[in-house]
């Protein structure tokens, strides 16, 4: 079983992505999973991480998949459409697949929850989506090995 991990990182509301994306490379590489950048995948929006996260934990090279984006609220349905179908998406790649698929997508209502979720801080969720992502691959060893 291999131990890479995958990133797939959201283009769209990029200024806070970034700052996840930074969080979640920083986890990783302090729990012994570095993350090369070839192992980095963007897509346009949060809507097309499922897709992705999929083919590359069908692809048997990722022990894992952090997913990474960040839906903030507007003036339409498009916020409750997008992070329901995306967050749905991710699960039902985990349990199809049975690869750990961390949700590391932001649903803010503002702008400035965004940034406070990924700030280069304790609170950044892009470290949370990894540990969670490495915290899942340590339970299913368990129970491999009970």
């Amino acid at each position: 079983m291999s131990h890479r991990i995958a990133i797939v990182i959201s283009r769209f509301n990029e200024k806070v992505t970034s700052g996840l994306l930074n969080g979640a490379k920083a986890e990783l590489a302090e729990r012994g999973h570095p993350v090369a950048d070839a192992d980095i995948f963007d897509v346009p929006g949060a809507f097309e991480t499922p897709v992705v996260a999929k083919k590359l934990a069908e692809t048997g090279k990722f022990a894992g998949v952090v997913c990474i984006g960040a839906v903030i609220k507007g003036d339409t349905a498009h916020f409750e459409y997008i992070s329901e179908a995306t967050a749905h998406g991710l699960m039902q790649v985990s349990l199809e697949t049975g690869i750990p698929v961390s949700f590391g997508i932001l649903t803010t209502y503002t702008a400035e929850q965004a940034f406070i979720r990924s700030a280069e801080d304790r609170h950044n969720k892009g470290r949370e989506a990894a540990a969670a992502c490495v915290e899942a691959l340590a339970a299913l060893s368990k129970v491999a090995s009970a």
